[in-house]
């Protein structure tokens, strides 16, 4: 990924970190993924313990840069000097995981409408399309308590995700979580075309569900499509050129 100038005191590492989260929010915002000024992805900053990159609670999504994206530590302090606030609710919810699993180096919290949707049904989602057959058996559910602002939700989190890496927060949304921004990314790229195609199996009739032996090979055969050069890669480099054909101020 080009580089903008970046700031003197800042690693090569943390700089690209924050290239890679702000063209990921344009590319939310080019999906139609954003809400107002609200959720967020957040992204562990390289070779840094504790620190991580979140969005500057009060800017549209369209209106983030690498410059201004907030680094702040597990405690929620402010690292960089920036003037923008976080967001509470971001601040708890994503710090908990960061926190406790090494693993969850990009978090993904959004509100879009299709997601919302399924996370309202009983059942969920369900295993009736393409996408969702690779999520089946591989995603945690998690009751609403209301917005996420008290830390003691934090603990019910982590024990109702498990070893699984993508929970539906019931009546709320999704949450998705990876090694890196690309597999993020690709991850709920999937999720909310399944969730879409769902929501519009129910209206169009009754969904049939595929069998357990069909959801096993499937998954199985999946990274198979896959070109060999990580997770995701492919795919957000070709969301990057997209969204650079129109505006690159997300770089600076």
């Amino acid at each position: 990924m080009a580089s903008a100038a970046r700031q003197p005191d800042m690693s090569p590492a943390e700089w690209e970190a924050r290239q890679q989260l702000a063209a990921c929010y344009r590319i939310f915002d080019h999906l139609g993924w954003s809400e107002l000024i609200y959720n967020h992805i957040t992204l562990r900053v390289p070779d840094e313990e504790n620190a991580f990159l979140i969005n500057p609670f009060g800017l549209l999504y369209s209106e983030v840069t690498a410059s201004n994206l907030v680094k702040i530590d597990i405690d929620g302090h402010v690292l960089d000097g920036s003037p923008y606030p976080v967001n509470r609710a971001g601040f708890t919810q994503h710090s908990v995981f960061h926190r406790h699993l090494p693993d969850a180096h990009c978090i993904i919290h959004t509100h879009s409408t299709a997601g919302m949707a399924v996370s309202a049904t009983r059942e969920g989602l369900r295993p009736i399309n393409f996408y969702a057959a690779a999520f089946a058996g591989r995603i945690a559910y998690h009751d609403f308590e209301g917005v996420t602002i008290r830390p003691e939700e934090g603990e019910r989190l982590i024990a109702n995700l498990g070893e699984r890496r993508i929970m539906m927060l019931r009546n709320h949304g999704t949450l998705v979580m990876a090694k890196s921004l690309p597999e993020a990314f690709l991850m709920q790229w999937m999720l909310q075309r399944a969730c879409e195609i769902q929501v519009a199996a129910c209206a169009a009739g009754t969904p049939v569900d595929i069998p357990a032996d069909v959801i096993a090979v499937h998954q199985r055969d999946l990274a198979g499509v896959q070109l060999p050069v990580g997770v995701g890669v492919p795919d957000f480099q070709a969301m990057v050129r997209l969204i650079d054909r129109t505006d690159k101020s997300w770089r600076d």
